[in-house]
């Protein structure tokens, strides 16, 4: 992108107070590089593609990888991101593992993506 593609003010004059409450309210660094990791989870369309599959239902491995038309080992290797991630869960029932969307954070995070991208 050329310097000129972005309007930008045409004298230079920062406006102090407005930096300062920015500042105050802008959260730690060490916060932002955990926000950044997270979205760096979603930059992937096979995880994305897990979630939306769990957007719908708690399904096991099997489940996963037959909708999607992958095998068991690569959707596990992503389910283990997801789950390092605190994105999904798993439950055992027997020789099962379910897995199901963390919490309702998931949702509205797939959810807001969603309509953002589909305006």
């Amino acid at each position: 992108m050329a310097k000129n593609d972005v309007e930008c003010c045409q004298e230079n004059h920062v406006h102090k107070n407005l930096i300062d409450m920015v500042n105050q309210k802008l959260p730690d660094v060490d916060v932002l590089y955990d926000l950044a990791d997270l979205f760096k989870v979603f930059g992937d369309s096979t995880r994305i593609r897990i979630l939306l599959v769990l957007f719908e239902s708690e399904v096991c491995v099997c489940d996963i990888a037959e909708t999607l038309n992958m095998t068991q080992s690569a959707i596990s290797h992503q389910l283990k991101i997801l789950k390092q991630n605190k994105l999904v869960k798993a439950k055992r029932d027997g020789k099962t593992v379910y897995y199901s969307l963390a919490d309702n954070h998931v949702y509205n995070i797939i959810g807001q993506g969603l309509d953002h991208v589909m305006e």
